[in-house]
Formats: structure tokens, C-alpha cells, sequence
């Protein structure tokens, strides 16, 4: 299968929707700056990065986990941390097939779903390592959660964005 990868000029808006989106998860769970960087690690990858077993063509990103050496404590404590998959292939076929659907809002909601996700399982409200049954009540939350973030946004197109992936929108 050939894959679409994100091309040089994507990565500004990646930073940008990444940037959005950390902002409006940390406004809404009312996390400090500090506080967000000290308790929710997280690292973002896209397709030409990522592992064969990262890559899912039936969603627009995957969380995976890992441990890292926390190299400011003596001795070194193990913390985990979390690694936002970003599906190029399939973000961007949706795009292709969708002309109403843009880069930026799409990642804006894509990438606060995921945050939503990492903050949940950082704070014990959701197991990473959960039952398929668990997993789709999950979605279900997160899937809430971030309309309840985004709803009062102002980016062009994120409403109709909402609209197509937020069962909650009224």
C-alpha cells in the first residue's frame, strides 16, 4: 500500500494545531504551564517516523506508550510517557476526500481528542491497557470532552468539523 505522508510545508501547521490544542486542553483542565509539562509527557510522530506497529489505516492517530529515565532525580526514577501517532495517510485522505475539511481545524480536533485521551490516562480517569468495551465508553467521554473544548473555538471550519466526528454536537 502507498502511503501519503505530510509534506515539509505541513509541519508549521502541525506545530501551530499542536500548539492550539495543548493550549485549550490545559485551559480546560485548568493546568499551569508547569504543571501540564510535569505530569503529561508526551511526544508527537508522524507517519515517516513511527514503527510498523504504530501505524493503523483506521484511525487518524494512535497513543502508544513508553517509559523514559527521568534524568533530574537521583536516582533515576521511570516515568511514563505517552507517543502521539499521527496518521498521515489517513488525515490526509480524508482531506482529499473531503474539500471542506482543512489541514489546521482538523488537527486542532484531532490532536485535543488525543490530549483529552493522555490527561485522562495520566490522571487515572481512563487505563491505558483498557477492555475493547472500556475503550469504546472511552472514546465516547473523550469524544464529548473535546466538543466541549472546541465548541466556543473560532477557527474557520472547525464547526463542521465538530459536526462530522462529535456525536454531541447540538
Amino acid at each position: 500500500m502507498k502511503f501519503l505522508y505530510f509534506k515539509k510545508r505541513d509541519f508549521g501547521v502541525i506545530s501551530e494545531a499542536l500548539y492550539i490544542a495543548e493550549d485549550l486542553t490545559a485551559n480546560f483542565y485548568k493546568f499551569s504551564t508547569n504543571e501540564w509539562k510535569k505530569r503529561h509527557i508526551y511526544d508527537l510522530k508522524t507517519l515517516i517516523e513511527l514503527k510498523r506497529y504504530q501505524i493503523s489505516n483506521n484511525a487518524f492517530a494512535l497513543i502508544c506508550r513508553d517509559t523514559i529515565k527521568d534524568v533530574n532525580f537521583i536516582p533515576q526514577k521511570i516515568k511514563t510517557a505517552y507517543l502521539i501517532c499521527l496518521q498521515d495517510h489517513v488525515i490526509l485522505k480524508t482531506l482529499l476526500q473531503d474539500k471542506n475539511i482543512s489541514l489546521l481545524p482538523f488537527l486542532v480536533y484531532i490532536l485535543t481528542h488525543e490530549l483529552v485521551h493522555i490527561v485522562r490516562f495520566c490522571n487515572y480517569l481512563a487505563r491505558f491497557n483498557a477492555s475493547q468495551e472500556e475503550k469504546e465508553k472511552e472514546e465516547e467521554i473523550v469524544n464529548i470532552i473535546t466538543f466541549d473544548i472546541l465548541n466556543s473555538v473560532m477557527i474557520p471550519k472547525l464547526d463542521y468539523i465538530l459536526k462530522l466526528f462529535c456525536s454531541r454536537y447540538s
